[in-house]
């Protein structure tokens, strides 16, 4: 089971993908995908339940960014040494720790927006 957000930009609902492929309703057990279904006694219940018995979403819509409400992005920079030596850098000797907008989590085939003047954009 593959736990993921469906639909337009804004108003993704739960779902899951069955071992079929398929796309599965979960918003009548759910209200989204967030740090609340994601506490363990949460993801037992979804595990409990029998994706053939949730209702089967029609075509394949839009897959939205996997949680919903995200406070904050802290990431690491150079946290790998092939990441270090493709960027031409020494493996630093500390986490490089950075945040991030929650602006930039997107569904997995977004768009990425650069912003207007960016001079160093990095995928």
């Amino acid at each position: 089971m593959k736990l993921v957000r469906y639909g337009p930009p804004g108003a993704e609902k739960p779902g899951l993908i069955d071992r079929q492929g398929a796309l599965r309703d979960l918003s009548g057990e759910i209200a989204d995908i967030d740090g609340t279904a994601l506490q363990p006694a949460a993801l037992a219940h979804l595990g409990s339940l029998d994706p053939a018995r949730l209702p089967k979403v029609a075509g394949w819509p839009r897959l939205g960014p996997p949680v919903a409400r995200i406070g904050k992005v802290v990431a690491i920079g150079l946290n790998y040494a092939d990441h270090a030596a493709e960027a031409g850098l020494k493996v630093p000797k500390e986490p490089i720790v950075f945040m991030k907008a929650t602006s930039s989590i997107i569904g997995p085939d977004d768009t990425v927006v650069i912003p207007r003047g960016s001079q160093k954009s990095d995928w």
